[in-house]
């Protein structure tokens, strides 16, 4: 199918770039309305492999009510969309270009960038804080487009899902000791929380904390140290003295110090977060 699609636009390429514009012209506008939404939708996912559940879920929650199996299969017919495997699929990168610019025609577009981001947030949090390896198996394949939820439409996240991306992805290369991997994401969740909240805000908080601990992991204490302060003095002031996050945030700074064989630096707090957890649990 690959090769028959290529085919298909080298052949129109021969007749310049307008020519190949020219042809996935007509073959658009032979489309149902139906197909459009869905070849439009389709349009958001990375250029990776696209599983058909990811498909069937950024559908719903842009609320497209028809058939989706049959439409994708209009869509395979006129090489517009490529069958790797059974329920997977794939869109060559210039029709993806094509589309993309459909897309920003469509009445619905908003609603389907929205539905595509709270899809992959879906998965996102799916993904455990320390995830297995059927976790992570789970995972891989949603894993690009979740990047590109998190890199090319972050302004159609909602304010409550906005770090879930970030969180998702970095765990996902934490849970497997790709530490470097992860850290770009846990340093974008930050800049986006601040860019969007400002500097006082829980996910500012949660990103600062969450950045701190990465630093932890790979024995940076001394970048971990600062990180995990600021953290702690900006939820007391966000929540007060006496709340989960307030006590959680005293047993990772603990942990650091623990670490780091300062004990008399952390018994007092590991002391204080145990018996705030007692008073409000």
């Amino acid at each position: 199918m690959l090769a028959d699609i290529l085919a298909q636009l080298q052949k129109q390429a021969s007749a310049g770039e307008s020519g190949v514009a020219a042809a996935f012209e007509l073959n658009w506008q032979s489309l149902e309305p139906e197909a459009q939404k869905l070849a439009c939708l389709l349009s958001l996912f990375a250029l990776a492999p696209i599983p058909w559940s990811l498909v069937e879920s950024a559908a719903s929650a842009s609320s497209l009510e028809f058939d989706l199996k049959a439409n994708c299969a209009v869509l395979v017919e006129r090489y517009l969309l490529q069958e790797l495997a059974e329920d997977t699929y794939q869109i060559h990168e210039r029709i993806r270009e094509l589309l993309q610019q459909k897309l920003e025609d469509l009445a619905q577009a908003d609603e389907l960038k929205r539905g595509y981001c709270q899809a992959m947030v879906a998965v996102a949090k799916n993904i455990p804080q320390t995830p297995t390896l059927i976790d992570i198996a789970q995972a891989t394949l949603a894993i690009p487009h979740i990047e590109e939820t998190a890199t090319v439409y972050q302004a159609w996240l909602s304010d409550d899902d906005l770090i879930w991306p970030f969180l998702g992805l970095a765990r996902f290369y934490e849970g497997q000791g790709a530490y470097a991997q992860a850290l770009p994401w846990r340093e974008q969740s930050l800049s986006a929380a601040r860019k969007r909240f400002g500097d006082e805000h829980p996910d500012v908080a949660t990103s600062l904390n969450n950045l701190a601990f990465l630093y932890d992991s790979q024995g940076r204490y001394s970048d971990a140290e600062p990180l995990y302060i600021e953290a702690l003095a900006m939820i007391k002031r966000l929540l007060g003295d006496e709340h989960p996050d307030v006590a959680t945030s005293l047993n990772n700074l603990a942990f650091l110090y623990d670490s780091q064989g300062r004990y008399s630096d952390a018994e007092p707090l590991y002391i204080e977060a145990l018996a705030m957890i007692k008073r409000l649990l």
